[in-house]
């Protein structure tokens, strides 16, 4: 039958078609997909509850429309690395139940019962094992999919595997060179853009810096990443992290996926200077979200070390001198990432609620100047950090 687009009257028939649910089931389906490029239908048995999740690929960005074409063998390339997640990081990511690869479709469990993270932050909540998680989910990923442990052969079958150029380029043009001039994509806030125009577009050592890190990003296939991870991309609640959207996957540079984490909190971390809060509240989110970022790379290098240190395959993981060099690029390269992702989701093509919630346009320009100003003294300064406390010391240093 080949490719169509589902509905929700198709996607309802179609999970009963794969036997989720008997034929005389009076099932419920909504679409309820709030990215930039798929079709997401939760369907539901009004009678016994029972829901799953469908994740179809459209031909072309949602965001934009028919006019910006896209491969919809994207999908295969997000279940397949959600069966790669499941088998090294079991529990944090969403079960995948059911792959139609010619519909460009798969069924994974409903985990609608937990809230996206950054529908979360823009409310203050605290999620007290988050940094656990994520860095179990960090850890393991970008170990076990990296040719410090992986056969040689393997590892290049693996970045087979995962060529996702679509997607790909979707990033090395949204993040790392979009933002630095007056493209068309751009999304910019009417009274952000003479600051834009006079000042940063005019900072050509910043461009440099992108430029810098998107060679990384093309050349560097290091691990297996998600490339897209952020608050948007992780479900929450008091004792879960699962992490989804995983359709930019493919392997890549190990920094870039903490990078863009980190990033997005930092982001919610200025936000509140734009908001109407007690500064007693907002004091006390911010030290929470920097003891998280703290954390959550703390751990996340230790359980990388303990991987390297328990399972080291590679003859250069025993030379003296080599796993510090390592984890020192990889430091360095995470926070320079953080930094691409906060700058690009000011004015960029696609935003952060966290700073777009604010509707007053002069008081969003000022929080925007505020994330790309902190975003650059970070960027610049990348090189002379020792630790990511360093790194949130100066973040705190400038706005708390």
């Amino acid at each position: 039958m080949g490719y169509y687009k589902l509905d929700e009257g198709k996607a309802m028939a179609y999970v009963k078609e794969q036997g989720f649910f008997p034929q005389e089931a009076k099932l419920q389906a909504k679409e309820i997909g709030d990215g930039n490029l798929n079709l997401v239908f939760k369907i539901q048995d009004a009678e016994s509850g029972k829901s799953v999740i469908i994740k179809q690929a459209l031909p072309y960005a949602k965001i934009v429309g028919e006019s910006w074409p896209l491969s919809v063998g994207r999908t295969k390339i997000e279940a397949d690395a959600l069966e790669v997640q499941n088998r090294l990081a079991a529990g944090l990511v969403p079960k995948l139940l059911h792959r139609d690869d010619e519909l460009a479709l798969f069924i994974m469990e409903d985990l609608s019962y937990l809230e996206v993270m950054r529908q979360g932050t823009i409310k203050m909540k605290k999620y007290p094992l988050f940094a656990e998680h994520i860095s179990t989910f960090l850890a393991n990923l970008l170990f076990y999919t990296s040719d410090l442990y992986m056969d040689s052969k393997d590892k290049k079958e693996l970045v087979k595997r995962f060529t996702n150029p679509d997607l790909c380029q979707l990033t090395e043009e949204l993040i790392f060179t979009e933002p630095y001039y007056d493209a068309e994509r751009n999304v910019i806030n009417p009274a952000l853009k003479p600051y834009l125009e006079k000042v940063f577009w005019k900072k050509s050592n910043l461009f440099l810096e992108a430029c810098i890190l998107k060679y990384k990003f093309l050349t560097e296939a290091q691990s297996l990443i998600h490339g897209d991870l952020h608050t948007g991309s992780i479900f929450v609640g008091e004792n879960e992290t699962k992490v989804f959207d995983t359709e930019f996957a493919f392997v890549g540079p190990s920094a870039f996926d903490p990078g863009l984490l980190i990033g997005n909190i930092f982001i919610n971390y200025v936000s509140w200077s734009g908001k109407d809060e007690k500064p007693e509240k907002i004091k006390d989110y911010r030290q929470y979200l920097l003891t998280t970022v703290n954390e959550l790379y703390t751990l996340f290098e230790k359980k990388f070390i303990d991987n390297w240190d328990k399972d080291a395959r590679d003859i250069r993981a025993r030379v003296p001198g080599y796993k510090e060099h390592y984890m020192r690029n990889m430091f360095v390269d995470t926070i320079g990432y953080a930094c691409m992702a906060m700058i690009r989701r000011m004015h960029g093509l696609a935003h952060n609620i966290d700073v777009d919630g604010i509707e007053d346009l002069e008081r969003r320009r000022d929080v925007q100047i505020l994330v790309l100003e902190l975003a650059e003294e970070l960027l610049l300064s990348r090189n002379k950090f020792a630790n990511i406390n360093e790194v949130t010391g100066l973040v705190k240093d400038r706005l708390f």
